[in-house]
């Protein structure tokens, strides 16, 4: 059990956690959210003991085995794979001293080393590791790889299967589904759900924790409060909350102004002093309940295009691609029409950044043709925009080398409508968070009234009430959009169609997210290449069991049995959902904790039943 006495905790001159009283119990799975400033960063390094309580205890087991993801990643020549294996210490040491030994072909230590893999289990350890990276997103021609000669992107996703391969009691997770597709942000959820310690995870991505998270450690203003449940019983318990709080807060106004005009009129009536009195005492006595403050909710507007002709951009018998060595797509028939909203599924490395490419105009099509409108104008969101902004530079600043002509009062208030009011318009950005700078790199292609955005990873500095912002606007946005994010929240909100990019070929999806994910699942591991989409979970707790092998002909008990099964787990699930929907459920935390547990466990039985089916439909 992590507990927290009278935990206080600065940073600085800040004071960003005040008597924070909270237990959390083994096998709990904590999503920790809040505003960015608010604490989230520094209360995990008060539990990996790099920074030391202000005030109070932090009590964690002293035993317990603790792992988190490494901020940065040197620039090792180690091969990937071993990296990722040297996360468990023991194993990777008896690995290399069993490597060691074989090269010098000293048996009596090839032995020893045998001998101490047998005691460690360990003799599956570089087929965990390789597992691990395949899961996210590594293909098998890369795991000999030096870690030098990975981007920043992907060396983040190697620090993550190093965090994962190391022995754990209590695993911290600090954003870790960034610079992930939803691939293998689906792979990461269904192995975390499968992890039997204590984690902890900070995440923006509320698709993410409503599936992974059994409950919420929710920073804010200071205080922590801990609710059972995962991120949408979390917003219901504290809608609740807040709502019993300001009712609270009015009747005990009432009461006051009751005993207040009391006193007023008859404090100076000697008959009538001693009942003044009592209510002066009494009037002492109320508790002081807070009015609920509002927070300010982040709003953001894009405006109207300048024009929206229907038929906007198209690609036809289109190859994309960096030349006749690096041809990523083939063939490319796509076209945009003013409303269009179309979600781009697939692996990282796959093309769907090409295709966004080839369709801005960066990228030149090799062969085939592209055809713009010419009132066509593009609002383009790259994974660098953001490092493209100009250090030295404010916002005001920004906006003057788009529109030379225009006062900076427009700036001003253009400016106010993205949160930079005031004097922040005029800061330079080189102190900007990276959801600021964000946010800036939105507003500069906002004002240019563009009438398709296409927006690649557009949320990866954004926390969720910006990202609830965006997801808003862009809702309500009049021209088209494709996008690429593996915030499944706002891509499922702003898509209508979803095309996958797969193995040099763009194609129409059939279904929506929850039929792309189902899919995932349903599909046997493959470590073919880059190309082909990883879906098997290296999950530390026995796989589901396996579909049944296609014998050319459909068995029908088989089949009723299979589709019976998906019913009554469906049914169950009805039930528990109607469950967890009435609100005496959230007055008991305990009843909450174990029917949201309940709920997971039938999620995942439900899809592994409906794999099964699927495969049994596929014997056709």
């Amino acid at each position: 059990m992590i507990s927290f006495r009278n935990f206080s905790l600065r940073r600085g001159e800040r004071l960003l956690l005040s008597d924070v009283d909270l237990a959390m119990h083994a096998g709990y799975r904590v999503g920790v959210v809040g505003r960015n400033g608010a604490g989230k960063s520094s209360l995990f390094a008060a539990l990996l003991g790099e920074v030391e309580p202000d005030k109070g205890d932090l009590d964690v087991p002293g035993k317990a085995r603790v792992a988190s993801v490494a901020q940065e990643t040197p620039h090792l020549p180690d091969p990937a794979l071993d990296f990722v294996l040297s996360g468990d210490a023991a194993v990777h040491a008896a690995v290399k001293a069993e490597r060691d030994a074989m090269l010098a072909e000293d048996w009596e230590a090839v032995a020893e080393a045998h001998h101490l893999l047998a005691e460690l289990n360990a003799y599956d350890g570089e087929a965990r590791a390789a597992k691990l990276m395949h899961g996210l997103g590594f293909p098998q021609s890369t795991h000999e790889t030096p870690v030098s000669d990975f981007s920043g992107g992907w060396r983040v996703r190697l620090n993550v299967a190093r965090a994962l391969m190391t022995p754990s009691d209590l695993l911290l997770l600090d954003e870790p589904t960034n610079h992930l597709d939803i691939d293998a942000v689906v792979w990461l959820e269904d192995w975390l759900k499968r992890y039997d310690g204590t984690l902890l995870v900070i995440s923006h991505d509320r698709e993410f924790l409503d599936n992974v998270t059994t409950h919420i450690l929710h920073l804010h203003d200071g205080k922590a409060k801990l609710y059972a449940g995962n991120y949408t019983a979390f917003e219901r318990q504290r809608a609740e909350h807040l709502r019993q709080q300001q009712i609270a807060f009015e009747k005990e106004q009432a009461e006051r102004a009751h005993l207040q005009s009391f006193i007023d009129r008859f404090k100076a009536q000697a008959s009538k002093a001693r009942q003044a009195q009592s209510r002066m005492k009494r009037l002492a006595k109320l508790s002081g309940t807070e009015a609920v403050r509002a927070e300010r909710g982040v709003h953001i507007n894009l405006p109207e295009p300048l024009k929206l002709p229907n038929s906007l951009l198209r690609l036809r018998h289109v190859d994309c691609g960096y030349g006749e060595d690096a041809r990523i797509l083939r063939d490319v028939n796509f076209g945009l029409e003013a409303g269009d909203r179309i979600g781009l599924l697939g692996i990282n490395g796959a093309g769907k950044s090409t295709l966004v490419k080839t369709l801005v105009g960066e990228l030149a099509p090799m062969s085939g043709e592209r055809t713009a409108h010419p009132d066509l104008r593009i609002g383009y969101f790259a994974q660098h925009t953001v490092e493209s902004l100009i250090e030295g530079f404010s916002p005001i600043d920004h906006l003057k080398e788009i529109a030379p002509n225009a006062s900076v009062q427009d700036f001003r208030n253009f400016l106010g409508g993205w949160q930079f009011p005031g004097d922040r318009a005029f800061e330079v950005i080189d102190n900007f968070s990276g959801g600021e700078k964000a946010r800036l790199a939105l507003a500069l292609i906002a004002w240019t009234k563009p009438n398709l955005l296409l927006l690649d990873e557009p949320t990866n500095h954004l926390d969720l009430e910006m990202r609830e912002a965006l997801a808003e606007a862009l809702s309500i946005f009049e021209g088209a959009i494709v996008m690429v994010s593996h915030d499944r929240h706002l891509i499922g909100l702003v898509s209508d169609t979803y095309w996958r990019v797969h193995d040099g070929v763009v194609e129409h999806f059939d279904g929506d997210l929850d039929d792309y994910a189902a899919w995932l699942r349903s599909k046997p591991t493959s470590d073919s290449g880059a190309k082909t989409p990883v879906a098997a979970p290296a999950a530390p707790a026995p796989a589901p069991a396996p579909a049944p092998k296609k014998s050319g002909k459909q068995n029908p008990y088989k089949l009723k049995e299979a589709e019976q099964r998906v019913a009554e787990l469906e049914d169950q699930l009805v039930q528990l959902d109607a469950q967890l929907a009435l609100p005496e459920t959230y007055a008991n935390a305990g009843e909450l904790a174990r029917l949201s547990e309940a709920q997971a466990r039938l999620r995942e039985q439900l899809e592994t039943a409906e794999a099964v089916l699927l495969s049994l439909y596929d014997q056709a």
